[in-house]
């Protein structure tokens, strides 16, 4: 998942961080993607005799050349140092815009410095791996069907870009003369990895929030190699998102509470994915049919226009995972959900999670096919499946509907799925709806 950053007040002014950098002396001075950086023109890095530099730059270009063998579009190397927007990912977490995300207050210190992580390590290589594949959101049909985030269409990405990542490494120890230690982490590790990617010149971070290439877009997923050698550095990229806002007008929640920072609490991506417990009853109309992740502020960014599809057929869609039909999901026991998603990211919202995601979604789409399937979820042994399932019935409504919440209300024994079937009820008695068959 993606997050934000907070304002972060520079040498007495105050900068909206992914803005543009030459108030920070970083203004680059030329895109450097795929070139060895000449030091002598820069102050990156320590001086270096010429032999020195000349050797960083030999084995720096030689690593992104092994980097793109391996499938990374996008390579570019950085020092290893505090991340450039570290205060205000504090501030960031201090205003409470992660919600429950506590893993990200519990490795705070690690993400904001990763000499506390990796206190060996000297260069950070940055890659991004393209994995978007070009299929349409679906047209509107009488089977309600659901959005599943590109990003997770195909294999778990996790284990497929670490595995190339300890490739490269083995290649960069090839290459050195001498012994190399390296570490490689993909998203779930504690790395703030948009800001090294972006130093590292992939991209700049976008008023949605996301690393963002001028020639390849947004559709990448991000990893890293710290690695215990000096080598020459890339510089990073000027902000080009102007004035645009296509991305913060189109959110559904409304969830950018300004350019460069997003409130995860309402974003769709953290609400069908990071939130476990109840999804609010006031954001649930809102998330419209995307069950698990959401993709509209990268899609109608400009830059990702012209997008090119994946070269990897791991990220490929799995046969139904786009615009999945929503009622047969609906149905799935514990066995049935892992084998299904077994390799998936799909498995990070759980059973109880994804379910509760189909169920609003059912909802959303008033589709009266839903409700035999959504009355038997009535009778989920999670209650946070009933719950939700409680309150689709309530949007789409019907006699059977009512009839069904009642007898469900009878033997509830959960105060929370019984507050949400009486709401429920009242909304359909409200709206002229009695108890009865359809």
């Amino acid at each position: 998942m993606l997050f934000p950053r907070a304002l972060v007040k520079v040498q007495g002014s105050m900068l909206k961080p992914g803005g543009r950098l030459n108030s920070l002396n970083l203004e680059p001075l030329g895109e450097t993607q795929g070139r060895p950086l000449n030091l002598e023109q820069g102050s990156v890095g320590p001086a270096m005799n010429s032999s020195a530099v000349h050797s960083d730059n030999t084995l720096s270009a030689r690593v992104k050349e092994e980097a793109r063998r391996l499938g990374f579009e996008l390579v570019g190397i950085s020092a290893v140092k505090p991340a450039p927007h570290e205060q205000s990912f504090a501030q960031w977490l201090r205003e409470g815009f992660a919600g429950e995300l506590d893993y990200m207050k519990r490795t705070e210190l690690l993400r904001r410095d990763p000499h506390v992580l990796v206190p060996w390590a000297v260069s950070i290589v940055s890659v991004g791996m393209n994995y978007y594949t070009a299929f349409s959101r679906p047209e509107p049909s009488r089977e309600p069907r659901g959005w599943i985030s590109r990003y997770a269409w195909g294999e778990d990405y996790h284990d497929l870009m670490k595995g190339k990542l300890e490739a490269l490494l083995g290649r960069v120890r090839e290459l050195h003369d001498g012994p190399v230690e390296g570490r490689a982490f993909v998203d779930s590790g504690p790395v703030l990895e948009r800001d090294f990617a972006g130093i590292a010149g992939l991209g700049w971070i976008g008023k949605n929030t996301h690393l963002i290439s001028p020639k390849k877009g947004s559709w990448f997923f991000l990893g890293e190699l710290f690695l215990d050698l000096s080598l020459a550095y890339d510089r990073p990229l000027r902000d080009r998102c102007g004035k645009c806002d296509l991305c913060l007008k189109a959110c559904p929640t409304g969830a950018f509470v300004g350019p460069y920072l997003l409130d995860a609490r309402r974003c769709i991506s953290y609400l069908t994915i990071e939130l476990k417990g109840w999804m609010p009853r006031a954001l649930r109309p809102l998330v419209g049919n995307h069950v698990f992740g959401c993709d509209i502020c990268q899609e109608v960014c400009p830059y990702n226009v012209k997008a090119q599809a994946t070269r990897e057929p791991a990220y490929s869609p799995r046969q139904g995972l786009h615009a999945p039909e929503l009622i047969p999901l609906l149905s799935l026991d514990k066995d049935e959900f892992r084998r299904r998603f077994r390799g998936s990211p799909i498995v990070r919202a759980k059973r109880r999670g994804f379910l509760r995601n189909v169920a609003v979604a059912l909802g959303n789409s008033k589709s009266r096919e839903a409700i035999p399937a959504l009355i038997h979820a009535l009778n989920d042994e999670e209650p946070l499946v009933r719950g939700h399932a409680a309150w689709a019935l309530g949007q789409i409504g019907s006699p059977s509907a009512v009839t069904a919440l009642r007898g469900r209300l009878q033997i509830e024994n959960d105060a929370e799925v019984h507050s949400e079937i009486d709401d429920a009820i009242r909304t359909l008695i409200e709206a002229g709806q009695s108890a009865g068959p359809d």
